[in-house]
């Protein structure tokens, strides 16, 4: 083991300096935390005597957003700089070094649309954000499976996957839940969520190919995509408004349990997908005003979307918007539409 040759902590600085890939290090920390270097934007800690949670957090999977980014980044450096003291073991990955170095939310292709193998669908990893769809999979795998704990306690596995959204929204902050192939909602994730001033959830219906679901459905992982917020510059976001999830991740990694409130679903506001609209022509056109926010409802029968000669109406009372982007490669979702649900009747 080596003394830590990461300046200052500044972990992310180091992995945009060098976006196409970082040489593996390893190094104690004072208090015997094993740090390990797998790659540019990836770094594990373990902790000598560690709880029972497996913790992947992951960011910048789109390099415009920003906030999660900079959230990650003072988490880890206060890992490494001693100012807070690991409790569970922790993966952070800053998802698209590339992107977050131009600036712009991919290079080539969007990275949340290539995992569970899509990366190596059609032309194969024909870019850079194939390969690092690939090499994500492989590092998350890698947590998993590679655990020096000896005991017989059960692991519990968990991915956070932190984003912010294009437009803004009516609930500032949500998650998406992914499938769950039947199985029952996680009461205690809820509460999580709560923790983290997450109120707004998105209850899937489909398979997808986010990195969420890859955590969810390979591995068994609790996994979320959260969104919190609208996409700004480096340094123009108002970190105040980060204050109760950055303290709910904090206790998350640093404690065996994070300080929450008990379930209750009137505090929720739960959406389930009614249908998905993907762009079948160069033709798409969204028909209504740029800066209309998610979760934005329209009366029955509003023209909401033309793809040449097929016209997208609203179609049920309560039916919302959520994720518009005309400017999506053909074939890939456009919008979604979603309908008020509850979780009442399967949750756990």
């Amino acid at each position: 083991m080596t003394q830590q040759p990461i300046a200052n902590g500044d972990f992310l600085t180091l992995s945009l300096q060098h976006p196409d890939g970082l040489a593996p290090m390893h190094f104690n920390l004072p208090d015997n935390t094993t740090v390990s270097v797998w790659d540019s934007g990836v770094i594990c800690f373990e902790p000598q005597q560690p709880g029972s949670k497996d913790i992947v957090l992951s960011c910048g999977v789109h390099g415009n957003e920003t906030a999660p980014i900079e959230i990650c980044a003072e988490l880890v450096q206060e890992l490494l700089t001693g100012q807070l003291v690991l409790k569970q073991r922790l993966l952070v990955l800053f998802g698209n070094p590339a992107a977050i170095n131009a600036g712009t939310r991919e290079i080539n292709e969007n990275l949340n649309r290539l995992f569970s193998g899509h990366h190596s669908m059609g032309a194969g990893l024909i870019n850079a954000e194939r390969k690092r769809a690939k090499a994500l999979e492989g590092y998350v795998s890698r947590f998993y499976s590679e655990i020096r704990v000896t005991d017989a306690v059960p692991r519990n596995r968990y991915l956070y996957d932190l984003h912010t959204a294009i437009r803004g929204s009516r609930f500032e902050k949500f998650a998406v839940y992914p499938f769950l192939h039947g199985k029952p909602w996680q009461k205690a994730e809820f509460e999580f969520l709560q923790a983290c001033d997450v109120t707004t959830v998105l209850l899937m219906q489909t398979p997808a190919s986010t990195f969420s679901y890859y955590a969810s459905n390979s591995h068994g992982a609790d996994a979320f995509t959260i969104e919190l917020g609208k996409v700004q510059p480096f340094g123009q976001n108002d970190m105040q408004r980060f204050t109760k999830v950055r303290t709910a991740l904090r206790q998350l990694v640093t404690a065996d349990n994070v300080q929450t409130q008990p379930f209750d679903e009137r505090q929720f506001q739960l959406y389930q997908v009614y249908r998905a609209i993907n762009k079948q022509t160069q033709e798409f056109k969204l028909h209504f005003a740029d800066d209309v926010e998610n979760f934005t409802s329209y009366p029955l029968g509003t023209l909401l979307a033309t793809d040449g000669d097929t016209e997208y109406r609203v179609e049920r009372e309560g039916e919302a918007i959520i994720f518009p982007n005309a400017k999506v490669a053909i074939g890939q979702r456009a919008m979604l539409m979603v309908v008020p649900t509850s979780v009442a009747s399967n949750i756990s």
